[in-house]
């Protein structure tokens, strides 16, 4: 008996002992959410607030306070120098607000009377390389529609053929427009319309390809080509010779190749699928010449 008494006074002891932690925990969290409160109950100072924003938005527009001499962040090489727009002939640089909307944009600055808002977004100009792209696809379509009335014209829809093609503008010339059978001679028929072409293709800006093409039928032995393949070059070159030649054309914006039966158009195995296949393709590319 005394020593399970002894056992509860020693287990009363730790409890009495431990009994301030208890104390010490509500302490912490008492002042826990003192600090919690503080925080709540304190303001940022909004006229400071609002001078900084206005300050960083000056400074992305007209550099000023980045870098001593440095262009606007925003404006490239262009931008605003003391709050007004540049107005340099050739300048490529953003639009740029005016001083009051960039004072305006600020939180809760300013007597009132200019909008609150941020500062509106202009786009950056077009580089020199897209502007002449730009310029080469208008000039493509309208090649293009000047082709078609020249064939529907002339009544040329079963000989000549346009399309607007990944690549570029494609002009699929039958073989029987340009040649006789096994041959690549030019037809004199076919002068008027490669004399049209050349005059659009004065000036185009792109690289023209010239493209020849046979159906899967082996050349004759008695043929001046050993294969398909001499024939779809030769076919391709004698119409960039009539170009170089007898249009003054610029060599350097010519490129021809012969492809055979490689490439065909329709099923070999009928004749008017072989028809097809035998063509002289001339592609307008959509790429820049190297300057």
């Amino acid at each position: 008996m005394r020593q399970r008494g002894q056992r509860i006074r020693r287990r009363e002891s730790r409890e009495h002992r431990d009994r301030w932690m208890i104390t010490y925990a509500d302490l912490i969290t008492l002042l826990l959410i003192f600090f919690v409160v503080l925080y709540a109950m304190s303001s940022l100072d909004q006229e400071k607030y609002g001078s900084v924003i206005a300050s960083l938005q000056r400074s992305f527009q007209t550099g000023s306070g980045i870098l001593d001499g440095g262009s606007g962040v925003l404006n490239g090489g262009n931008g605003l120098k003391n709050g007004q727009n540049s107005t340099g002939s050739g300048s490529t640089g953003l639009s740029s607000p005016s001083p009051a909307s960039s004072a305006g944009a600020s939180a809760g600055t300013g007597d009132g009377s200019g909008q609150v808002g941020a500062t509106p977004s202009a786009e950056a100009s077009p580089s020199p390389r897209e502007l002449a792209f730009r310029r080469q696809e208008a000039k493509l379509a309208e090649l293009m529609n000047v082709i078609t009335r020249y064939v529907k014209d002339n009544q040329l829809g079963d000989q000549i053929f346009v399309a607007d093609k990944p690549q570029g503008i494609a002009i699929t010339l039958s073989d029987r427009f340009l040649f006789d059978v096994g041959k690549a001679d030019l037809k004199p028929a076919a002068f008027p319309a490669l004399r049209q072409l050349s005059g659009l293709f004065r000036g185009i800006g792109a690289t023209v390809s010239i493209e020849g093409h046979t159906d899967n039928t082996p050349v004759l032995p008695s043929s001046r080509y050993k294969d398909n393949w001499e024939l779809s070059g030769a076919r391709a070159l004698s119409v960039l010779r009539f170009f170089l030649d007898e249009e003054s054309l610029s060599p350097g914006q010519f490129q021809y190749a012969g492809y055979a039966d490689t490439r065909p158009a329709a099923d070999n195995t009928m004749e008017s699928g072989r028809q097809k296949n035998r063509r002289v393709e001339i592609i307008v590319l959509r790429q820049l010449q190297e300057e």
